[in-house]
């Protein structure tokens, strides 16, 4: 039974991270430094969002296979399979209803997004299977190089940031706003998500 609530976080939050993640893209005033980077990959190239967001994750489980000198976690692949799959069907058949145009609607749509986010991953993470490779790579260099968490995070956005600069991902306030909630979401719903985890592995 208990596998059966770690693989419903697990599969729930991811459904709830990808929309969340697709509201603050759609919001169109900036998205976070790993979306820009996904977005403006699929403008430039072609393929889906979602694609991208495989994509980038394979790439990333074997940087962070090197970083740590150990084989690639090859289970995060069926995190990024699912993760970007989500984010195509939010993208393909939902979120067209949310094409806002006035700076306040598109500004709620994006904080709607980011806490949404917030609740996705906090619900994802109680299942403790394997991280999504972005997840990953903060751990990854905060073992190799000995840095704390939030060094280690803000150094992955940064080259995220630049990389999404490159192909003309959608950076903007919405991105500097991500930046500085996503911890905090994360931190609110967090406690609220692994006390209800506790509750059903005791029943």
């Amino acid at each position: 039974m208990a596998l059966f609530y770690r693989s419903l976080f697990y599969v729930v939050g991811l459904l709830i991270l990808s929309f969340g993640a697709t509201l603050t893209i759609k919001a169109n005033l900036g998205a976070g430094p790993w979306d820009a980077l996904n977005v403006g990959l699929s403008a430039l190239i072609g393929l889906t969002i979602g694609s991208w967001i495989v994509i980038i994750g394979i790439l990333l489980i074997f940087v962070n296979a090197l970083l740590l000198r150990r084989k690639p976690a090859l289970l995060s692949l069926f995190t990024v399979f699912i993760l970007g799959f989500f984010v195509d069907f939010w993208m393909a058949h939902l979120i067209n209803v949310f094409n806002y145009f006035l700076f306040m609607n598109q500004l709620l749509l994006l904080i709607g997004g980011l806490v949404i986010i917030g609740l996705g991953i906090s619900l994802y993470l109680q299942a403790s299977f394997p991280l999504n490779p972005i997840d990953e790579f903060m751990v990854s260099l905060q073992e190799r190089f000995g840095l704390n968490i939030m060094a280690s995070k803000l150094i992955g956005e940064i080259l995220a940031l630049i990389f999404a600069f490159m192909v003309n991902g959608p950076i903007g306030v919405g991105t500097v706003i991500i930046a500085i909630g996503i911890g905090p979401a994360i931190q609110v719903f967090h406690p609220i998500c692994c006390g209800i985890m506790d509750k059903l592995a005791i029943k």
